[in-house]
């Protein structure tokens, strides 16, 4: 049984642009929850931004969201460059998107198909081509 995934809308950290899950119908989308402590997201964030610069397909849309209510007092567009992260990031509000996707920690990475159904949620202990796998199932 598929689960619809919840709708969201979150901005960047500087606030000048935003995504929602309605925006992205008929897209495969990519989730991403993580924060900046945690060493997996870390390593994580790095394999999914080798991904992201060199996926060149219109049907997927990858979204890193930082949770901010477990990791607040980060400057985040810092932490990122001092990683050498090219992909666009959004702030959750507190962990309520965390929350509404059932998130037990970081990171943790939602897949979603084209229909908007949740069809794979992917734990810290995930291995990175389990999770390469799972997204090139859905562009078949």
């Amino acid at each position: 049984m598929s689960v619809i995934a919840p709708n969201f809308t979150l901005t960047n950290p500087s606030q000048t642009e935003s995504v929602s899950l309605e925006s992205l119908k008929g897209k495969v989308v990519l989730l991403t929850f993580w924060t900046s402590w945690c060493p997996d997201s870390k390593r994580d964030l790095s394999e999914k931004n080798t991904l992201y610069q060199s996926m060149k397909n219109d049907d997927v849309h990858m979204v890193f969201i930082h949770v901010t209510g477990r990791d607040s007092s980060v400057d985040v567009e810092a932490w990122l460059d001092e990683m050498n992260l090219t992909f666009p990031v959004y702030s959750d509000v507190g962990t309520k998107t965390y929350d509404a996707y059932r998130c037990m920690g970081v990171p943790t990475t939602i897949l979603i198909d084209k229909k908007q159904q949740i069809v794979a949620t992917y734990n810290d202990q995930a291995r990175f081509i389990s999770i390469v796998k799972g997204l090139g199932e859905l562009l078949d």
